[in-house]
């Protein structure tokens, strides 16, 4: 065998062992069945049939849980869907300790996800959906930590109610309306009362208050279109009439 051959084959053997792994990818190296290191990103170089690789993408994944039928704390019966983020930070763990990561990830979140919803009223679960996520994250996050997965984000779609009790919570917040309105005008009437007996007995006092009111009441008697009109007597004309009457019976 030539010089050039034996060049030939060194060359096409180096070049059948050059490998490119993006910024955002990882190659786990296997040498004979046993894991020897991670490569990457950039060029890298491995045995040619001696070595074999795995690359996994390191960016975030966004993965749709689908919707869940589950059972409340309060027995109601609703659909929950929910969206997850995660990305692999050991590339290495995440194919050696676990078969299929994205599969794994998947079916543990449903399942906590229905755990969750099965601890929490459905009060809660409409009105707390923030400190929910925030629970679920952490305890699937704490489940993924030995496969190299990271939870970044866990959010709470949609919560699909029945209509039975959709038509039971919409009576009952007409209720609640109703009855903020009856406590807002029993409070206005009772306010009115208090204004009118601080007004009555202020013209107790002051009788000459008592008559402009009076004459104020005629004005605006006076203002409408009125055929009728009432003429009020000062109560001091008529106390001085009675007198005169009176008078003039003795006399």
């Amino acid at each position: 065998m030539s010089l050039y051959s034996i060049l030939a084959l060194v060359v096409g053997f180096l070049l059948l062992g050059l490998r490119i792994a993006q910024e955002y990818e990882r190659a786990i190296v296997f040498r004979l069945g046993r894991f020897v290191g991670t490569r990457g990103p950039g060029l890298y170089w491995i045995i040619p049939f001696i070595e074999r690789q795995q690359t996994i993408d390191m960016r975030t994944k966004t993965v749709d849980l689908e919707q869940q039928e589950t059972i409340t704390k309060d027995s109601v019966t609703i659909k929950v869907n929910a969206v997850l983020w995660f990305r692999v930070v050991d590339p290495a763990a995440a194919i050696i300790k676990v078969a299929n990561f994205h599969q794994a990830v998947y079916q543990l979140s449903v399942t906590a996800l229905r755990n969750i919803i099965g601890q929490h009223q459905l009060d809660e679960v409409l009105k707390e959906r923030q400190q929910i996520n925030a629970t679920l994250q952490g305890l699937v996050d704490a489940a993924t930590e030995a496969w190299g997965v990271k939870i970044e984000m866990v959010e709470i779609k949609d919560v699909e109610i029945p209509e039975s009790m959709q038509r039971a919570m919409a009576r009952e917040a007409e209720a609640i309306r109703e009855k903020r309105a009856r406590i807002i005008k029993a409070e206005a009437e009772l306010e009115a009362s208090i204004k009118l007996t601080q007004g009555a007995k202020q013209m107790e006092d002051s009788p000459i208050a008592l008559e402009l009111r009076r004459l104020q009441m005629l004005s605006e008697i006076g203002i409408d279109n009125n055929t009728t009109t009432i003429v009020m007597v000062p109560s001091e004309f008529t106390q001085a009439a009675k007198s005169l009457t009176q008078l003039a019976g003795k006399v």
